[in-house]
């Protein structure tokens, strides 16, 4: 073959072949996986934690249960225990300085919203919280606090429960709570169970030189 001859099918050649690269491209534009990493998310709003009527509202009720912070420990386990993903709305009755909820948002990737009727505590996550959507704007839209007494408290969106509360208070969490809550929705408490309702997993957490216990339900 003459040299004109050969250059010619070496550039047909390379026109070819550039041309089906770009082909196989654009198809596989069109056609990408739903899970690569840089698709964007529709923001989803929390849910919305309804105002209770004025005429079931005490303006000087107390706390349920003293207030004891979480440690860390145990505040992983019982969002572990719960298998929490974002797919989940956690609620923390009775959120304290807020530890439990900004966990779940921040490490979990959870919806969380923290109940608390003591203002000052209310207060106090409300500033840990600025402080971590400070470093992680993205959390802004995935917790929030409300004041509020958690035993009036609407919890139909909630998948998750998570209780730090007392002995005392737990019992009434089976009456006053627990038959509200959507099947489905698994319980965990840091250190007191349910009375006499039987979890379906405990585990044992020593915490310096003590072991507490956490348990878990799953409502039917």
């Amino acid at each position: 073959m003459n040299p004109p001859m050969a250059a010619l099918f070496r550039f047909l050649a390379i026109a070819i072949i550039t041309a089906s690269t770009l082909v196989a491209c654009n198809f596989w534009v069109g056609n990408a996986p739903s899970y690569l990493p840089n698709q964007s998310l529709e923001p989803t709003a929390l849910p919305l934690v309804p105002n209770i009527d004025p005429k079931n509202f005490d303006p000087v009720r107390t706390p349920d249960a003293p207030y004891l912070q979480t440690p860390s420990q145990a505040v992983t386990k019982m969002l572990e225990m719960a298998k929490v993903t974002p797919t989940d709305v956690v609620y923390d009755l009775g959120s304290g300085d807020g530890r439990i909820v900004i966990a779940a948002a921040r490490d979990f990737g959870a919806k969380a919203i923290g109940i608390e009727i003591d203002p000052e505590l209310i207060r106090d996550s409300g500033k840990e919280a600025k402080s971590v959507i400070s470093k992680t704007p993205n959390l802004g839209d995935r917790l929030k606090f409300v004041k509020q007494d958690l035993f009036k408290t609407d919890l139909a969106n909630a998948t998750v429960i998570t209780l730090y509360l007392s002995e005392k208070a737990n019992l009434r969490v089976i009456s006053d709570i627990l038959p509200k809550l959507k099947s489905g929705t698994r319980v965990v408490s840091y250190r007191y169970n349910l009375g006499n309702l039987s979890p379906i997993q405990t585990e044992k957490i020593k915490i310096g030189d003590k072991e507490y216990m956490i348990y878990l339900w799953f409502l039917d």
